[in-house]
């Protein structure tokens, strides 16, 4: 990983968006929510105030409007605070 996320923040992969409906109905991609959880990939050190809890490899659900979209080598990745995490799954 060539990101290295500084202090509290965290870096996650979005899990990819829902192609169909329980019932089988395809959804259109204009249609489709932005998925709100993700695959922790690389976390900072923290800081003196807030110890890092989160792991690499951690599963978690975030805000739908938190943190800052990135991509690199074609893959979207989202940086922000371990605050914004709602919960580890």
């Amino acid at each position: 990983m060539t990101i290295k996320p500084l202090a509290d923040r965290v870096l996650i992969q979005p899990a990819a968006a829902e192609e169909k409906t329980a019932s089988g109905i395809i959804i259109p991609d204009s249609a489709k929510e932005k998925p709100l959880k993700g695959e922790v990939k690389a976390v900072g050190q923290g800081t003196k105030d807030e110890e890092m809890i989160v792991k690499v490899g951690d599963q978690v659900l975030y805000g739908k409007y938190a943190g800052t979209e990135l991509e690199l080598d074609g893959v979207k990745y989202l940086i922000m605070r371990q605050s914004d995490i709602l919960a580890v799954i």
